[in-house]
């Protein structure tokens, strides 16, 4: 089979600014990639090339067989994204959030109960999302993300604002268990590593690292965060 997502020396510059700069890796199917670094170091920005949100300024990528940013159109429904944003509408509940969703990807009203069941969210899902904690915004977010099925998962600190029984409740949709391919960021070295297959350390925008996830030990990530 093909990778899943396959960078090749990409950069993204913005004005004369190099935001990220000529990072190459693949990953196949099924597999997760972590992505460490230092605030600044360009994660947010790498996720948002992947998921065609931005296109690269140099270099190629390719993810699910698609060439971005000219070929994004074929990722519809096909990538999940979690952000530091929720990508939700304030003044409408969970409820009508995720049926806008289903309704964009052709998909009847009992998927609507089937991720808000998922996620944790029925008792809240008639109250609108400005009225929600962060917590449970979250747990929304993730619903969004993963109404569609998506085979590829891009999950920016997915555990922002969860307490732990939340964060086991989300464990089978976007968790390793989920049989997803999935690219994460997270401000838990350790705990990213438990998650992954494979590590790329980044550091303002360059790659300081590409191993495998049981390759990286002290003296990696304290290089990556001096």
């Amino acid at each position: 089979m093909p990778p899943a997502v396959e960078l090749a020396g990409v950069s993204r510059l913005f004005g004369e600014r190099a935001v990220l700069r000529r990072v190459s890796f693949t990953v196949d199917s099924g597999q997760t990639l972590a992505i460490l670094g230092p605030n600044g170091a360009g994660k947010t920005t790498l996720l948002k090339v992947v998921a065609g949100l931005l296109g690269p300024s140099q270099g190629r990528a390719t993810v699910l067989g698609a060439q971005l940013p000219k070929e994004r159109a074929q990722l519809r429904g096909r990538v999940g994204f979690v952000g530091h944003e929720p990508l939700l509408y304030r003044d409408l509940t969970p409820r009508e959030n995720l049926a806008l969703q289903c309704r964009l990807h052709d998909l009847g009203r009992e998927r609507v109960e089937e991720v808000l069941e998922a996620v944790g969210a029925t008792r809240f899902a008639d109250r609108p999302v400005k009225e929600l904690s962060r917590g449970m915004v979250q747990r929304v977010a993730v619903g969004r993300a993963v109404v569609a099925c998506p085979p590829l998962l891009l999950l920016d600190e997915p555990q922002a604002n969860l307490d732990p029984r939340a964060r086991e409740w989300l464990e089978p949709l976007v968790g390793k268990e989920s049989g997803r391919t999935r690219l994460l960021t997270s401000h838990d070295p350790e705990g990213a590593l438990r998650e992954a297959d494979l590590v790329l350390g980044l550091r303002s925008g360059s790659p300081v690292f590409l191993l495998q996830a049981d390759a990286v030990g002290r003296r990696e990530l304290e290089e990556l965060y001096r």
